[in-house]
C-alpha cells in the first residue's frame, strides 16, 4: 500500500482509544514518524511547530501504546488505536482533546459506544477514593456477595420488564442491570473490555 502523505511529507492521525473508542486527539506524522511508530510499538508524531518527531508522552508520561494502525480509504489518513497509559491525553489535562463543543462549553457525558467502559472507569475511581457518600463504594463495601446478589435483583428486574413488554421498564432496568454488571467485573478483576474482547472471537 502506497500512502498518500502531502506535499510537506505529512499525513494525518487520528488516535482512537481500544478501550472506550473515543477521539484522543489529532496530530500528523511523516514516513520517519510512522516508522518508529511501527519499530517500538509507541505512538510517535511529527510536530509541524517543531519541526520534529515526538513520542507522544515524552516529557508527561501519557505514552500511547499502539496497538493498531489503520488507513482510509484515500490512503491519505491513519488511525493509531490506542491504549492511553495514564487516561489523560490532551496538554491541558483532559482526557482528549475533543473536550468543546463549538459554543465553547465543555462536554461531560460519554458517547454511547463507550459508556460501558468509562462507567467501570468511573466505579473503580469511587471504589479507590472511598467516599462514603457514594452508593457504588457503599455496595463493594457492604461485600462481594451482596454485589452480586445485587446484580441478581437487577437481572430478574430486567427479565421481568422484558416479559411485560414495557419498553420504558426495559430501557431503564436495563441499566441498572448493565451497572451492576460493571460493578460486579470490577470486584472481581475483570475489566468490561475482557468481556467485549471475547464478543469478537465470537464474530465470524
Amino acid at each position: 500500500m502506497k500512502l498518500r502523505f502531502n506535499e510537506e511529507g505529512l499525513i494525518p492521525v487520528i488516535a482512537q482509544d481500544y478501550r472506550t473508542g473515543e477521539v484522543r486527539m489529532l496530530a500528523w506524522a511523516n514516513e520517519e514518524a510512522l516508522k518508529k511508530t511501527l519499530e517500538t510499538g509507541y505512538a510517535h508524531y511529527y510536530s509541524r511547530s517543531r519541526k520534529r518527531i515526538w513520542k507522544k508522552g515524552e516529557t508527561s508520561g501519557e505514552l500511547q501504546r499502539v496497538r493498531e494502525v489503520r488507513v482510509d480509504c484515500d490512503e491519505d489518513a491513519l488511525i493509531y488505536v490506542v491504549e492511553q497509559e495514564r487516561n489523560r491525553a490532551c496538554h491541558t489535562g483532559h482526557r482528549n482533546c475533543f473536550y468543546r463543543t463549538l459554543t465553547g462549553e465543555e462536554v461531560k457525558k460519554p458517547l454511547p459506544f463507550e459508556v460501558l467502559q468509562r462507567l467501570q472507569e468511573v466505579v473503580r475511581e469511587r471504589i479507590k477514593r472511598g467516599d462514603e457518600n457514594s452508593y457504588t463504594y457503599r455496595l463493594v463495601k457492604s461485600g462481594r456477595e451482596r454485589v452480586f446478589q445485587k446484580f441478581g435483583e437487577e437481572a430478574v428486574e430486567l427479565l421481568i420488564a422484558l416479559m411485560k413488554g414495557n419498553r420504558e421498564e426495559i430501557i431503564s432496568e436495563g441499566a441498572d442491570a448493565l451497572y451492576a454488571l460493571v460493578v460486579s467485573l470490577e470486584v472481581s478483576g475483570v475489566d468490561i473490555t475482557e468481556v467485549l474482547e471475547e464478543l469478537i472471537r465470537r464474530f465470524r
